[in-house]
């Protein structure tokens, strides 16, 4: 027999258990420091989206009984709803416009940023403030804005000869002027994010392509754009994110009007649950809202690896 093979195995399992035993030991302190986040995340995240997709099941008026109705809500608003197809499109026409144009604002403005200009920090300040306004506060304002008789932009467009539209009273333009709103007041978020990106590539890359030849656009498109690409997926997903979710910009705004014309999931739960009472339906709606965001950010995950380059060191 081995002796020395055998010492050498005792040896391996107490090391072995010496190592569980720390690992176990370690496991308790982190614990009592995730508790707190995992709490409130449970009570605050994980409990409501259950709870939330439980109460889709019932008709639920909040004075009567509720009572158990299956799946018949989400069958009522695919099927005999009559607002809910132009909601689900008014929704994706909204986030599909908004992303597009707060992501090419937010990466201009990060460009131009992102050089040697004298009073820099007013600028960035400036463009960065309406994300600590409050949306309500913004809404109101841009609604006198938006007056087709005494409104501001309409009194500009004037200047130049032009008869302006009324704005937020006309189907065809009520739609762009929330947008055009909530871009101007979200995009310096992204702003930020992206011009820390920018900072981030370095000045060697873009002086050996400027020697060999690359003008600024080709520079900008072909070594800033992908080299920021990881920040632009992260705003990506975060705009998608709150872009389903929009709700007190279009209540203040328009109240869904004219007509349905900005009618968007998140105004439509409200009305479904806390105007019509039909709890149920604005539970229902809110999953399907849920169902749309985690479907898309999946896909985006999935998608990443075709156009988002990670540095490996």
């Amino acid at each position: 027999m081995n002796v020395p093979y055998v010492e050498s195995e005792k040896k391996l399992g107490v090391a072995k258990r010496i190592k569980e035993k720390r690992r176990t030991s370690d496991f308790v302190p982190a614990l009592l420091f995730l508790l707190p986040n995992l709490t409130g995340f449970l009570i605050f995240t994980v409990i409501p989206i259950i709870a939330t997709f439980l109460l889709s099941l019932f008709d639920w008026s909040l004075i009567a009984e509720p009572k158990f109705v299956g799946f018949d809500n989400y069958i009522h608003l695919f099927t005999r709803d009559p607002e809910f197809g132009s909601v689900i499109f008014n929704t994706f026409f909204y986030v599909i416009v908004y992303v597009v144009l707060n992501l090419i604002v937010s990466i201009g403005f990060a460009a131009w940023l992102n050089q040697k200009i004298k009073g820099i920090k007013i600028y960035r300040a400036l463009l960065f403030l309406p994300v600590l306004v409050s949306p309500v506060a913004i809404a109101m304002v841009w609604q006198w804005m938006y007056e087709p008789e005494s409104g501001l932009l309409n009194w500009l467009l004037q200047l130049v000869g032009i008869h302006g539209p009324n704005w937020i009273g006309n189907t065809k333009w009520a739609m762009i002027s929330l947008i055009l709103m909530c871009v101007w007041q979200n995009f310096g978020y992204n702003m930020i994010i992206f011009l820390a990106a920018l900072q981030g590539v370095s000045p060697s890359i873009l002086e050996a392509a400027s020697i060999d030849g690359a003008g600024p656009f080709v520079r900008f498109f072909k070594i800033m754009l992908p080299a920021i690409s990881p920040a632009i997926f992260f705003g990506t997903v975060m705009t998608l994110i709150n872009a389903f979710q929009v709700f007190d910009q279009a209540y203040v705004l328009t109240n869904g009007g004219p007509g349905n014309a900005t009618e968007v999931l998140g105004l439509y739960i409200y009305k479904n649950a806390f105007q019509w009472f039909k709890m149920g339906n604005g539970a229902a709606l809110a999953v399907i809202m849920f169902s749309f965001i985690l479907i898309i950010t999946v896909i985006q995950l999935v998608l990443q690896k075709k156009w988002v380059h990670y540095e490996t060191k």
